[in-house]
């Protein structure tokens, strides 16, 4: 599997965590192993940048994600195909101002997002409620195991 961090910013991550955690969803997905997949960090002016230009909405937000061969989960009666995932494009001024709100880490913050963009990946939205509750407990499962894994507290 291929994965990728490019940090555009000052703002310093750990990206290897985050490379661990996007293998860590990619396989519970059961994404080909040779899938690849691209974290992209960057400042508050290109996420803005892009959120306009692809969502038509100002301001920057905190994730978004450009899939890119249009994968999906593989299941037991069939074998996931390789190929391009896509983008997740994170901006950790945002995941920052987040954390502070809900009383976590950005570090943990920036975990939640990238899960969130990974899943937006595979084709899965929140724009219904039952999408929404579908998508959301699926990445809190994911970052839980994830977290567990790693020796993690999760509260």
């Amino acid at each position: 599997m291929s994965i990728e961090v490019n940090n555009e910013t000052s703002f310093e991550c750990d990206e290897r965590e985050l490379v661990l955690l996007a293998r860590h969803v990619l396989d519970a997905m059961r994404v080909h192993p040779q899938a690849e997949l691209s974290i992209v960090l960057v400042d508050e002016p290109a996420m803005e940048r892009l959120h306009v230009q692809w969502m038509d909405l100002p301001g920057p937000t905190d994730v978004m994600s450009f899939p890119m061969d249009e994968l999906r989960p593989g299941s037991d009666d069939e074998e996931p195909e390789p190929g391009l995932l896509g983008d997740v494009v994170l901006c950790p001024s945002v995941a920052h101002k987040q954390a502070a709100e809900a009383g976590h880490t950005t570090a943990e913050e920036l975990l939640l997002l990238t899960t969130h963009g990974i899943l937006h990946l595979l084709g899965f939205d929140h724009a219904e409620p039952d999408e929404e509750k579908q998508m959301f407990e699926l990445q809190r499962r994911l970052l839980l195991t994830f977290l567990a894994e790693r020796g993690r507290p999760t509260s």
